[in-house]
Order: C-alpha cells, then sequence, then structure tokens
C-alpha cells in the first residue's frame, strides 16, 4: 500500500502521536491501535493514511529529516561565504550541532520527540544502516568534504572514526536517557541541550584537530 501524503489535520495528528509513541518506546514497543487512540482517531484512517506500522514509522522519521537538513545546509553555507570558503574546523562543528539546539529550544515539543527517535534509529541495527543513509549520508558527506579543506593532510580513515564518534556523542546526546543526571548527582542534566552542545563542540573539534592529522 502507498501511503497518503496529503496533509490533512487528522494525518497531521497521527504523525504528532507517533512521533511522541515512538520516541518513547521504540518500533517494537507501539501498536498502530495505541496510536490511533493517542491521535483520537480510528485505527483505520491511521492504515488508510499510512498503511503497515513500519511505513508509518519510516514517515513519521521522514517528515522532519529535510527541515532538519536545510537548516543544517544553510548554516554551512553561511560559515563558507563568512570564511571565503575556508571555514575552520570549529565553524564547521558548530554549524552542524548548532541548528539542533536551535530546534530545540522552539520548546516545541515536536522536536524533542523527534530528536529522541532520531538516536533511536541512528542506534538500531534494524533502521540505522537504510533511513540514516537516506535521509542524511548526503548532507554528511557535504560537511565531511568541508572538513577535509579545513584539515590539511587529513587522513580519510581518520576522520571517518572521528565523526563517527561525535555521532555516537551526538546520538547519546539526543537519546536524554537522564543517565549523566545519576552519575553527575544532578550537577548535570540531559536535558540541558544548550550546555551540553556548549560542551561537545570544543570537545569534538580537538578530537578532529588531534586524531585526524597523522604527525
Amino acid at each position: 500500500m502507498v501511503a497518503d501524503t496529503s496533509y490533512t489535520p487528522k494525518r497531521e495528528r497521527i504523525l504528532d502521536a507517533a512521533e511522541e509513541l515512538f520516541a518513547l518506546h521504540g518500533f517494537d514497543g507501539v501498536t498502530l491501535r495505541s496510536i490511533a487512540k493517542k491521535a483520537g482517531v480510528d485505527v483505520a484512517l491511521a492504515n488508510y493514511h499510512f498503511g503497515k506500522k513500519n511505513d508509518l514509522f519510516q514517515a513519521t522519521f521522514l517528515r522532519r529529516a529535510q527541515i532538519l537538513n536545510d537548516v543544517r545546509m544553510q548554516a554551512l553555507l553561511e560559515v563558507e561565504r563568512e570564511a571565503q570558503g575556508k571555514p575552520a574546523v570549529e565553524e564547521i562543528i558548530a554549524a552542524f550541532l548548532r541548528p539542533i539546539v536551535q530546534l530545540h529550544l522552539t520548546g516545541e515539543p515536536g522536536w524533542q520527540h523527534y530528536f529522541a527517535m532520531l538516536a533511536y534509529v541512528n542506534n538500531s541495527a534494524v533502521w540505522g544502516e537504510g533511513l540514516m543513509h537516506s535521509s542524511f549520508d548526503p548532507l554528511v558527506n557535504r560537511y565531511l568534504a568541508a572538513l577535509r579543506k579545513a584539515l590539511p593532510g587529513v587522513d580519510e580513515e581518520r576522520l571517518q572514526w572521528c565523526y563517527h564518534y561525535l555521532s555516537g556523542a551526538l546520538t547519546l546526546t539526543l537519546a536524554q536517557t537522564g543517565r549523566i543526571d545519576r552519575l553527575s548527582d544532578g550537577l548535570c542534566h540531559s536535558a540541558d541541550m544548550a550546555t551540553a552542545f556548549e560542551h561537545m563542540i570544543p570537545f569534538a573539534v580537538a578530537g578532529f584537530q588531534r586524531v585526524c592529522v597523522q604527525p
């Protein structure tokens, strides 16, 4: 069945409900019926718009992916323009990470749910390869190209590993598991995205600069 992509208020309510429940419980912990109940619609309507749960999961994930890509691409283009095509590593990493903070700080619950869902997908052997590849790899490759210019003599294998580590740190931060809250005895809060990214940027920059270029 081909999913219905037309805009209707009820269709959006189904996506909003799915986004929240998938973020909280993952794919296997959610049913079409539970999504329909939260959205206040009949399960037949959810099936009409999206088909199987697998199709609804993908539609939910893809809904905000292009928005995030567009914001990140604009951020990269801006730093490249300001630096006349040669931005520093810190500017590139900041352009990659700060749009997430900005969207998170809008206070819209949907973005918070989406980022938790993004963390789930990125950490899933079932979903990660397909959805992350099709949704985000073209943008990531654009950022990697910028990093190659900013790091003369970069070792390609090390560059890929450094991005892998950055992606892992980003995934754990977006998941907001609360573990850092407990480990720090309340000194740090996983919901404090602004502080998390404030520290992540110089941390990642130091790693790229230290590891990616062989001495």
